[in-house]
């Protein structure tokens, strides 16, 4: 991990690669580095921000058509200038960027130093840019691109790479497993990037890499084979990305830009899948498995973080309206436990990016036990989708902050529709339940933007509560996944702990946690666990605790109980999720706006997590 820029062409390659860098922030990174050849490799890499790498570069020659770039986030090794990318071998002959981990580094680098080579840094990374030298140097004609295949016939692991080496000037060899690739085609020129961010605003003509792919890239020409040197069959896709989703549109971060656009981004999640009249649903994406479900005697969710709050919120709506037993699971739990997987059973694999490397390997192994396997994504062409069966694209767009916003609510809003035509194909909803949840769904984009509307109130009361070193959400039914989400974005871009509990559950441990300097958030909507909620807020109320309530706009009872309220208009229970996340999204981005918290960026975390 975690972002990497190549360019080979008739330009000049720092441009692009510095750029594509800042393009790949938003994944996360603690140092970054590039190389440059015009015929020899000069490398310049550096800890912290980009700015630093920027400075440091100041004044040196930057010249050269052909560069690979990468931002790291550290796996093997503490950030620092040694251990950024790119890495050289020891004797010069190889440089390579490197996302992914080299489970079998040890065993290799043993062997290596063994043949007399040494190490600078502590990364598998440099390992692996050694390997394909020794490997070079042992062939009586060498030749990079079979240095590259023999070299990761001998790994264990995930990559994805960019290789290149002063003897061969005028090449670039790229592969990957496990670990996303995207060669953009320009006119006699290539781009390559983690993903196609970086890349967009040159081409929109993408060739994405599959597992055991290797690319031979020259200025004039593209040559893809496989790791067994068996030819492959480029297939160009033209990726609809919109450059302005990348940029802040006049907000101060991504992460607020990324709330706001979710009147939008809701929509666009069910526009064109909703009927004219709004009395039906229609995914395509579902169409060949339609049968499968309907019958399905068990429908297990995976995801990770934020992708498993949303599966919590489907597993609510399937069971309540489609009858179906429903086990939402972590995928990194899931793929390690030996799970009892029977043929018929359906997998829901709900991820963002599209390449969580432990959902990615999760439904691997299922498809392999005969599950039916679906995906929900937001990322066209990303791994998950192509190991999947059938499944529906979010539409979220590009979502840049780390800490997810937009993605969640798309999400839902998908399993929502997913859910509904599942029930009406089987028969298990009323057709006025049906057609009136339909048209809650449409109204949700109208009544989030109400409840963004509160963010003037949302700010002062996150303003009472930023020096707080703890946080408990509470919140039961559809919303106990709320009050889960809302504990993970304060707790990723504040830093303070967090935890979500069901509300039910706090007299049996948590309300140990309740003094007078704990706030208590408690999404207490009037749905028809209101009154039990209230209870236990007046249990909080009862040890001096701090209670925020996310209340209906008409709940003046509950107003006059607690010491902050933040209203969201009333919705149906089913819906509630979409519209209550909001005012928990902004109060979380405010405290940490407070603490001059990196809001788009948060330490230590990365948005696509493409290793275990």
């Amino acid at each position: 991990m975690c972002g990497i820029v190549g360019y080979i062409g008739a330009r000049d390659a720092f441009p692009i690669l510095i750029n594509g860098l800042k393009r790949l922030e938003y994944r996360g990174y603690d140092s970054s580095g590039i190389a440059l050849s015009n015929g020899t490799t000069r490398i310049f890499k550096k800890q912290g921000k980009i700015a630093n790498l920027e400075k440091h570069v100041a004044g040196e020659k930057l010249d050269g058509n052909i560069g690979i770039a990468h931002t790291r986030w550290a796996t093997h090794g503490e950030p620092s200038d040694s251990n950024a990318h790119p890495h050289q071998s020891q004797n010069g002959k190889i440089t390579l960027v490197h996302n992914g981990i080299i489970e079998n580094y040890a065993q290799i680098k043993e062997r290596l130093i063994e043949k007399g080579y040494e190490f600078k840094s502590e990364t598998d990374t440099e390992v692996l840019a050694n390997l394909v030298e020794y490997v070079y140097l042992q062939m009586e004609t060498p030749c990079l691109e079979e240095a590259v295949r023999i070299a990761l016939n001998k790994v264990v692991g995930a990559y994805g790479l960019i290789v290149m080496s002063d003897d061969e000037p005028k090449r670039l060899v790229a592969s990957r497993k496990g670990s996303p690739l995207v060669i953009g085609v320009g006119d006699h020129e290539y781009f390559i990037g983690s993903d196609a961010t970086p890349l967009i605003e040159y081409t929109n003509q993408m060739i994405y890499l599959q597992d055991y792919n290797i690319a031979i890239i020259e200025r004039n020409s593209f040559t893809l084979k496989t790791i067994d040197n068996n030819p492959v069959t480029p297939k160009i896709k033209e990726v609809d990305l919109d450059v302005d989703q990348l940029d802040k549109g006049g907000y101060d971060h991504f992460m607020l830009k990324e709330i706001y656009e979710q009147p939008t981004t809701i929509e666009q999640s069910f526009k064109g899948r909703i009927s004219a009249d709004g009395k039906s649903i229609k995914l395509g994406g579902l169409m060949d498995v339609m049968s499968d479900l309907i019958k399905a005697p068990r429908i297990i969710i995976l995801g990770c973080g934020t992708s498993w709050h949303a599966g919590l919120v489907a597993e609510y709506l399937i069971e309540e309206y489609c009858k179906i037993p429903v086990e939402v699971e972590y995928a990194s739990e899931f793929r390690y436990r030996n799970p009892v997987i029977n043929k018929g059973d359906v997998i829901i694999a709900v991820s963002q990016s599209g390449e969580t490397a432990d959902t990615l390997a999760a439904i691997k192994k299922a498809k392999e036990d005969g599950a039916i396997i679906l995906g929900v994504c937001n990322v066209v062409g990303s791994s998950i989708p192509r190991e999947t069966h059938a499944g529906v694209y979010t539409h979220a767009g590009v979502e840049i902050g780390v800490a997810s916003t937009k993605a969640f609510t798309a999400q839902v809003t998908v399993l929502t529709l997913m859910a509904l035509q599942i029930a009406k194909e089987k028969g298990t909803i009323e057709q006025a339940e049906y057609e009136n949840l339909i048209k809650e769904l449409i109204e949700v984009p109208n009544k989030v933007r109400i409840a963004l509307s509160k963010e003037d109130k949302i700010r002062s009361v996150a303003d009472k509560y930023s020096e707080a070193i703890n946080a408990l959400y509470l919140g039961r039914g559809y919303l106990f996944p709320v009050a889960l989400e809302g504990a993970l974005k304060l707790k990723e871009i504040s830093y303070i702990h967090a935890e979500g509990y069901a509300a039910g559950e706090m007299k049996h441990g948590p309300i140990a946690l309740v003094d007078d300097n704990l706030p208590v958030i408690a999404v207490a909507p009037k749905d028809h666990y209101y009154e039990k909620v209230v209870s236990n807020i007046q249990e909080v109320k009862a040890r001096k605790g701090n209670v925020i309530a996310i209340l209906n706009e008409d709940d003046h009872n509950l107003k006059q109980m607690v010491n902050d309220y933040i209203e969201v208009p009333n919705c149906h229970v089913a819906i509630s999720p979409l519209i209550n996340v909001i005012p928990l999204q902004l109060l979380a981005y405010h405290i940490a706006l407070n603490k001059g918290c990196d809001v788009d960026q948060p330490r230590n975390l990365a948005k696509s997590v493409t290793v275990e």
